[in-house]
């Protein structure tokens, strides 16, 4: 069975485990404090980070290589599209949202209130938690004129792209800093993406110390 060493918020590990989950691939999950540097971890990943892949006998790092990875070698169903353009585009769009929006929203509004407290590293910074909080609006309206073009964020299959993104949504969504109503497309696109059996065992992830929203875990909001 495949082994992954996780942070359950971690949207890059949420990826992971969308990706995994979707093409029936059994993982054993397992919670890896990676700021504490255990001598153990940092053998598996001198980089300090998550997640960290076990298949196949290999050891992974980097959830770009995972991914690409996991769709190599198990290429149904698919995640990336036949089209070497409209790969491009799923590639763009899953860097749109572990570069650009984890720098100008992930980090500012999850690092800030959940990460600092798991690590004991102080309070949030309120300037940071009001710069990610104004970020998320031009990602949210970025994303709805996406989804006006588009049945799903790459094109009119769901795709890599789609999980990236939720990744990062659904970590926020648990800290209730997604404003749904002011993005009704949007919402619809969580909707249908939440709604898939892939989803289920984010929705039932619990860290303490935090409670997240009534709908988080419902699969109706």
């Amino acid at each position: 069975m495949a082994r992954l060493f996780h942070v359950p918020l971690s949207p890059y590990c949420r990826k992971i485990r969308l990706s995994l989950a979707e093409k029936k691939i059994e993982v054993e999950l397992i919670e890896e404090r990676y700021w504490e540097q255990d001598p153990d971890f940092m053998r598996r990943n001198p980089a300090g980070k998550v997640p960290v892949l076990r298949l196949d006998g290999i050891m992974m790092s980097e959830s770009s290589a995972i991914c690409e990875y996991i769709e190599e070698t198990r290429p149904e169903p698919s995640l990336l599209p036949s089209d070497p353009a409209q790969r491009l585009e799923v590639r763009r769009l899953v860097n749109w949202f572990d570069d650009k929006f984890h720098h100008e929203v992930t980090s500012k509004l999850l690092y800030e209130r959940v990460n600092k407290k798991m690590m004991k590293a102080g309070y949030p910074d309120s300037k940071n938690v009001k710069a990610g909080a104004k970020a998320i609006k031009f990602h949210l309206g970025y994303m709805t004129w996406l989804l006006d073009h588009r049945r799903w964020l790459a094109g009119d299959v769901m795709t890599l792209a789609d999980f990236a993104a939720a990744a990062h949504l659904s970590s926020l969504d648990y800290i209730s800093d997604v404003d749904w109503n002011s993005c009704p497309e949007v919402k619809d696109w969580y909707a249908k993406i939440k709604s898939r059996p892939a989803f289920r065992s984010l929705l039932a992830d619990q860290v303490p110390g935090f409670t997240p929203p009534r709908h988080y875990n419902n699969l109706d909001f």
